[in-house]
């Protein structure tokens, strides 16, 4: 097998584990890593050449941009608070211990290098716990926090992985210049992230056609990155502050068929690009093995050593910031997303695993010093690290759904309708309104107006039939069966006709490009 025929593999992988994980209620990136650990093991399947790197650039911009697609600014600044207790604030604190921890047990490790240890493990991965999350339908608060810290902790584990692996290689460090690299790297990147931005959501005014514009969101997350790279700031925040801007002023709402089509396209990426990265996770197993040759009892007992002091610093650190952040809501905040019981405070802590960021960190360690010399305890860190992202992926990737069930943690789906209904009633005013100015300005028949007055009630009612009185609500109910019948019968029409057309693209003469442009016609009608 070539390195080719692996990718493909991972693809299909990517592809397959959804529906196998929805069957089997097991997160897909948690199978995904499984494949990979089981294609590792197999003799004839070639180790993966990816220079380290690549594995950032190339994996993360798509990653965290169809993250973001799924939240806004609106709701990380509403939650900026717990984010930063858990994006910035808890990777130093989980870098601060690993550090201590494996300065202590690990002979010969020096303290740049064992802080470098610390800081790529520290991130939780944004896609496995967002994925994950998702999948279990916890609580929109709880997903929220998670996508925060998942977005941003990376950022912060980032900078300090290059400071410490800096002072490691040249021997030096100092607090004031790794402070004012830290400062500038999040100016750099934000300042790319916004100009990138800006000159996309106008280049996409410009361009007009869906498929154009789509196909630069996919540009964009890459040059966001490799830009803020390029002028020493964060790539991974410049991406960020991209995706926000984009997804702030970056949608028109008439623009219909680009938001459908950007929707799928998203997702196709996401589901992709996500399988693929930790079926890598699993296939760099291979390093660790390789490492550990007649050394497994020391290695594995420094590796165990490291993931419980990882895995409980998180839980040490959640229990007193969740308390601080509950004081400090109670006196101040009304719409900021916390952890409201000690269950979903465990879930959290729970859904701490490490993936793509830790191993790309780990494979990008320097072979030397700038001595010359080789880098201080190389191996014991990279067994270490891929020691940590198994344990916490798969071990914690596995148990969290029986975790969620037995804590009897889940959504609020009455809280949920009822913002879908003040939603309801805010787009049935609005058609309403709309309705009264064509009104104002046209002259309606009665029996038109009277039309039209009661579909601007049914978009509403669409939505949330709730709204519907009670006495019409069964009428309601009758009508809404007889026009899916009605839809039913006109699909079924529809699907004779497309059936019809396609047949004719195989006859003698037929010109295949008129036939799929009556074809697009026809599945436009349908999704009517």
């Amino acid at each position: 097998m070539d390195q080719l025929a692996l990718l493909f593999v991972l693809l299909l992988g990517a592809v397959i584990s959804v529906p196998v994980g929805d069957r089997f209620k097991m997160p897909a990136p948690v199978l995904m890593t499984l494949l990979g650990i089981v294609l590792a093991l197999l003799p004839f399947v070639p180790n993966v050449e990816i220079a380290p790197d690549l594995i950032l650039p190339l994996l993360l911009p798509p990653l965290l941009y169809a993250a973001v697609r799924r939240t806004s600014w609106r709701q990380f600044a509403a939650n900026k608070r717990p984010i930063f207790l858990l994006a910035v604030a808890l990777v130093f604190v989980t870098m601060a211990c690993v550090a201590a921890v494996a300065d202590a047990i690990v002979p010969g490790l020096p303290l740049a290098a064992a802080f470098a240890l610390g800081a790529l493990v520290a991130p939780p991965d944004p896609v496995a716990a967002t994925a994950v999350a998702g999948q279990l339908g916890l609580p929109r608060r709880l997903v929220s926090i998670l996508e925060g810290e998942g977005l941003f902790n990376d950022v912060t584990a980032i900078v300090l992985y290059h400071v410490a692996i800096a002072a490691a290689v040249s021997g030096t460090f100092s607090p004031w210049k790794a402070g004012l690299d830290l400062v500038l790297s999040a100016v750099v990147a934000v300042a790319v992230g916004l100009a990138l931005g800006w000159g996309a959501n106008k280049l996409m005014e410009v361009l007009g056609d869906a498929t154009l514009q789509i196909g630069l969101t996919l540009l964009v997350p890459y040059a966001s990155y490799v830009m803020a790279e390029e002028l020493h700031g964060s790539g991974v925040l410049a991406v960020l502050t991209t995706a926000l801007f984009l997804a702030e002023y970056g949608s028109d709402a008439d623009d219909v068929m680009t938001r459908l089509a950007g929707h799928t396209f998203w997702n196709i990426v996401d589901t992709l690009v996500t399988g693929v990265a930790f079926g890598l996770v699993g296939l760099e197993l291979h390093n660790a093995i390789r490492t550990a040759s007649g050394r497994w009892g020391e290695l594995l007992w420094w590796a165990a050593v490291v993931v419980v002091v990882v895995v409980f610093a998180r839980l040490l650190w959640l229990l007193p910031a969740t308390w601080l952040t509950k004081r400090l809501h109670a006196r101040r905040d009304y719409d900021e997303d916390i952890p409201v019981s000690w269950r979903e405070t465990v879930v959290m802590w729970w859904s701490g695993m490490r993936g793509v960021a830790s191993v790309a960190l780990v494979l990008a360690i320097p072979l030397e010093t700038d001595a010359g010399t080789p880098f201080p305890s190389r191996d014991e860190i990279i067994f270490i690290a891929f020691g940590v992202i198994m344990a916490t992926l798969v071990l914690q990737g596995l148990t969290l759904p029986w975790l969620v069930r037995r804590l009897g943690v889940k959504a609020d789906t009455d809280q949920e309708k009822e913002f879908a209904k003040t939603l309801a009633i805010r787009a049935a005013k609005a058609a309403k309104q709309r309705l009264r100015e064509i009104e104002d300005n046209e002259e309606l028949p009665e029996e038109l107006s009277e039309q039209m007055l009661r579909r601007a009630y049914d978009i509403g009612v669409r939505i949330s039939p709730e709204l519907a009185e009670d006495e019409r609500r069964e009428a309601y109910r009758e009508g809404a069966r007889r026009v899916k019948r009605l839809r039913r019968i006109q699909q079924e029409m529809l699907s004779a006709a497309r059936h019809e057309v396609l047949a004719a693209r195989s006859e003698p003469g037929a010109d295949p490009e008129v036939v799929d442009r009556v074809l697009r016609h026809l599945d436009v009608r349908s999704l009517r």
